[in-house]
């Protein structure tokens, strides 16, 4: 496993976790969470196909990418 990589996901994973409890733990609602910035951005016909094409785009290449299919010799 590449180290480099993991410190690199964990320090991702740190950044959005502190950003939600800093959302969530203000109250004034000053400081926005994930939800409610992918609320706004889902709130357009625009902003869903966005993020669907994100969705299909990131799936793709994180999941589809390489495989083979099972059935072929």
């Amino acid at each position: 496993m590449n180290v480099v990589g993991v410190i690199g996901w964990s320090m991702l994973m740190a950044t959005l976790l502190a950003w939600e409890g800093i959302g969530l733990a203000d109250g004034s609602g000053g400081w926005p969470t994930l939800s409610d910035m992918l609320r706004t951005v889902t709130s357009s016909v625009a902003g869903r196909w966005a993020v669907f094409g994100l969705w299909l785009w990131l799936g793709w290449h994180l999941f589809v990418r390489g495989w083979q299919f099972f059935l072929r010799q």
